[in-house]
């Protein structure tokens, strides 16, 4: 029997490898992505570049479906931000409610509204500045929508893609600007317009963070993360 207060000795976690990839390694992941999804859509609801905006302040610490779910009636009645700042936010907190954080997330919207219509024109800016001096507009949100609505190269980095860059040594990184920066390096020219889509779409559905889906994963043979669940 073990002595009082005595502990077991545990093996050693898997290292994990730090180092980032080749190039041809990169090239040949990003290479199967494209050949698995050739055109890879973001999954939030909208109906111009308004309400994309609105949609992706409204998906901080939501799902994708959720917010859909909220903002299908919301868009249907408000999708300028005239119409946004004219139906008030307690209509929009009532709209949104069932959405993380509905009651700031309210405010912003309304808030954004009001400063796109004083500031710019009721237009939704394309500079990266003017995006982030919206409220409720990080880094991360600014680079979706110069993504998706100008058509930019930009790596917004959410929680699936901070873990798929760092398990498949895309662009280690130890926070989400590291992982950023890396992978605007790291990414090919020919890639960058959907490579935060693949990276998304594969770390959602496949690269899960509990139990990934290593058996189906199309890059499964190029991986040595110590979360790989298949030889």
């Amino acid at each position: 029997m073990p002595a009082p207060n005595s502990q077991k000795r545990r093996s050693p976690s898997p290292k994990r490898i730090t180092k980032p990839r080749s190039a041809a390694e990169i090239y040949e992941i990003f290479n199967r992505f494209r050949q698995q999804r050739p055109e890879p859509k973001g999954e939030l609801d909208y109906v111009n570049v308004f309400t994309l905006l609105v949609a992706v302040v409204l998906s901080a610490q939501a799902t994708d479906a959720g917010v859909n779910k909220a903002t299908k009636r919301l868009f249907e009645l408000a999708d300028t931000p005239e119409k946004m700042l004219a139906l008030g936010e307690d209509q929009v907190r009532e709209l949104i409610k069932t959405i993380g954080l509905y009651r700031n997330k309210a405010k912003n919207v309304i808030a954004l509204s009001e400063k796109l219509i004083a500031e710019f024109g009721g237009e939704v800016p394309t500079a990266r500045e003017a995006l982030e001096s919206l409220p409720g507009v990080g880094r991360k949100t600014a680079n979706v929508v110069l993504n998706i609505a100008f058509g930019e190269i930009t790596h917004a980095v959410d929680t699936h893609v901070f873990r798929v860059a760092n398990r498949l040594r895309i662009a280690p990184g130890k926070n989400v600007l590291q992982v950023e920066l890396g992978l605007e390096k790291a990414v090919p020219a020919e890639f960058g317009r959907h490579a935060h889509h693949w990276l998304i779409l594969h770390g959602r559905y496949t690269c899960k963070a509990l139990r990934p889906a290593c058996e189906t994963c199309v890059v499964t043979d190029l991986c040595d993360s110590p979360d790989k669940r298949i030889a």
